[in-house]
């Protein structure tokens, strides 16, 4: 038996189980699956390791139990540290412009719009957006170039040639 076909069987043959177990560990069927899931992606990495045990069901039971309680663990200390910060900053601009502006940028490609996020509502310089992203800052100029076209056309209403937003111009 291959290892790919190791690992189907055993996640036909466990997975809903440990999603029950889990699930009653944890109180919440999300944060069950998403350990059980990552207990398989681990199993993936490493599916020879388990071949050789007697037992792979309790190997992913373990596994997931021990993700569940990390996550949980993390989650626990973010929330205290939240708690000593304060309230969070208020929500970003609701104006109609503001809305209109994050509409148009959902309608762009990703590598756009992270770019242009990146660099004008950011405000990081085009080497720093292009070390974020992983990409040459040409690239990033490229994206942002592209970008701003995309977005104008996309504020700009059909029968006029100004951006339908007043201030913000997506154009420089």
């Amino acid at each position: 038996m291959s290892d790919g076909e190791l690992i189907s069987e055993l996640y036909a043959g466990c997975f809903r189980r440990l999603v029950v177990q889990l699930y009653a560990v944890t109180g919440d069927l999300s944060e069950a699956q998403e350990a059980v899931q990552e207990a398989f992606t681990r199993a993936l990495a490493t599916p020879r390791r388990i071949a050789g045990l007697e037992n792979p069901e309790a190997w992913l039971r373990r596994v997931a139990v021990n993700v569940a309680r990390s996550r949980h663990r993390r989650r626990r200390l973010f929330d205290t540290l939240l708690r000593r910060i304060g309230p969070p900053p208020a929500v970003a601009d609701r104006s109609p412009e503001h809305l209109a502006l994050l509409a148009a940028l959902r309608g762009l490609p990703e590598g756009q719009r992270q770019a242009l996020a990146l660099h004008y509502l950011v405000d990081l310089p085009v080497d720093e957006v292009a070390v974020t992203l992983g990409v040459s800052p040409g690239t990033v100029k490229s994206r942002l170039s592209r970008g701003r076209q995309a977005l104008a056309a996309l504020l700009t209403d059909s029968d006029t040639t100004e951006p339908s937003i007043g201030r913000i111009d997506v154009r420089s």
